[in-house]
């Protein structure tokens, strides 16, 4: 291990102030006296952030965000990875302010449902109805619903990726399961993504019961292997069962028309949200017309209730999606992520590089959709040391947990990113050799998704 020398990482940093987070910390404190974890998402959790650095967002336009206390930061991650144009941006806010005098709800359907419905079929050219709604989570259940209505089946075949629903028949599979029937949880089957005997096996040994699939076509960390796509459409053919894909993440970060396309390999159901609005609440649930009328009016079996939403239609989260599409159409933010995203890998890995420090942190995944893994003296992945590049990069001016970025992303952006990762080693060199507790004040992060409040309890 090469030694990083303290004065590379003062002129780094030099002409920033440290932060302080006093007003942060003051109403990170009320929240927690009012929203259970501090936080609306858990993802969002002030567990997820070192402990005494964890920023209350004032505002943010483009790339970057300011706190509270005034603090200013490169963001990334992006609202869950709900933002790839840019906070505020403005062709999108525009159409919105210019939809709110007209209304945002009705007792029946506005032009804008018929509108958007038409944009949505035109770029997945595989699904052939939609069905819009708030959350990515009742596009999912609403999938499950539909398949196990159509085949008569009981069970899910999930594949191992962190997250499809906060409903009962996937939490129900996390460590997160308190509250959740046994038989519930029963219903829903793993398999290993890339392995496609691992979802052979489930259709051989639970026969006749599987009633879909559901599966990322690809994630941040893993393109599908050759065949592998395929394969599982071959096999849910064959089997009778319902293939679903999650485009929550990969539609518009992938390609606008999502990872099916990309792939060539097209799902019965689709699953969509987060940057359909960049920001604004919208999701979509779309697939094939025999499976979507299950929901309609235009079937003889026995009806589901699908997706009967108050707020599912309501005209800006429609006007933000239009807006979106537009903007895809006008300029071409999939490619300019790819861009800066690989930017962003090359420069950091380089510094990392340099400094002798590549066994122990490095980013990796698809250009849109970048993560850092950090890893203790040993190579094992440590909370502890994600928690000391978490907050060396705060201390700098990044704010985010992983690198995911988006189309607002400016070379100073990725230039200062680089630069606050070079600053952060030695500080990382040091807790490697004297442990993170030398260097970190408080606890560490811990995962989002775990059965007690420990080890981050209040």
């Amino acid at each position: 291990m090469t030694s990083v020398s303290s004065s590379s990482a003062d002129r780094s940093s030099a002409g920033r102030p440290e932060p302080v987070f006093t007003e942060s910390a003051r109403l990170q404190a009320r929240l927690h006296e009012l929203v259970p974890g501090g936080a609306h998402t858990y993802a969002r959790g002030s567990d997820q952030y070192p402990e005494h650095m964890t920023p209350v967002i004032d505002h943010g336009r483009g790339a970057r965000v300011w706190d509270v206390d005034g603090n200013s930061y490169v963001e990334y991650g992006m609202g869950l990875r709900s933002v790839t144009l840019g906070h505020a941006y403005e062709p999108v806010n525009a159409a919105v302010r210019a939809v709110l005098d007209r209304g945002l709800s009705f007792s029946r359907p506005s032009r804008l449902e018929l509108d958007a419905a038409e944009d949505f079929l035109d770029l997945v050219p595989g699904a052939e109805m939609v069905k819009f709604a708030k959350n990515g989570s009742d596009a999912t259940t609403a999938a499950l619903k539909l398949a196990r209505a159509a085949t008569g089946r009981d069970l899910v075949a999930v594949a191992d990726q962190p997250f499809f629903s906060t409903d009962d028949w996937f939490i129900g599979s996390t460590p997160m399961h308190a509250g959740i029937p046994a038989t519930t949880r029963a219903g829903t089957l793993g398999f290993t993504y890339n392995d496609l005997g691992s979802l052979r096996a489930l259709f051989d040994t639970h026969p006749g019961r599987v009633a879909a699939v559901f599966l990322e076509a690809a994630t941040a960390l893993h393109d599908p292997a050759p065949g592998f796509l395929e394969g599982v459409r071959e096999l849910c053919t064959a089997e009778g069962a319902v293939l679903v894909f999650d485009e929550m993440i990969t539609g518009f970060r992938w390609s606008a028309h999502g990872a099916q396309t990309v792939y060539g390999v097209t799902p019965d159901l689709s699953t969509w949200g987060k940057a359909m609005g960049n920001g604004f609440p919208v999701s979509a649930l779309a697939g094939r017309r025999d499976l979507m009328e299950r929901g309609g009016l235009r079937t003889d079996a026995e009806r589901v209730f699908l997706l009967s939403t108050t707020h599912g239609p309501e005209t800006v989260g429609l006007t933000a999606f239009r807006a979106v599409v537009e903007a895809y159409r006008r300029e071409d933010p999939v490619t300019t992520m790819a861009v800066q995203g690989a930017k962003l890998a090359e420069g950091a890995n380089a510094v990392i590089a340099a400094a002798g420090l590549a066994d122990h942190v490095d980013v990796v995944g698809h250009p849109a959709c970048l993560v850092f893994r950090t890893r203790d003296g040993d190579g094992r992945p440590s909370q502890e040391m994600r928690t000391v590049f978490l907050a060396e990069l705060l201390r700098r001016g990044v704010l985010g947990q992983s690198f995911v970025i988006s189309a607002a992303h400016t070379d100073t952006d990725v230039e200062q990113t680089v630069a606050a990762v070079e600053a952060a080693l030695p500080t990382y060199e040091r807790a490697l050799t004297h442990g993170a507790a030398s260097v970190l004040d408080g606890r560490p992060v811990a995962p989002a998704l775990r059965a007690t409040a420990a080890p981050r309890r209040l």
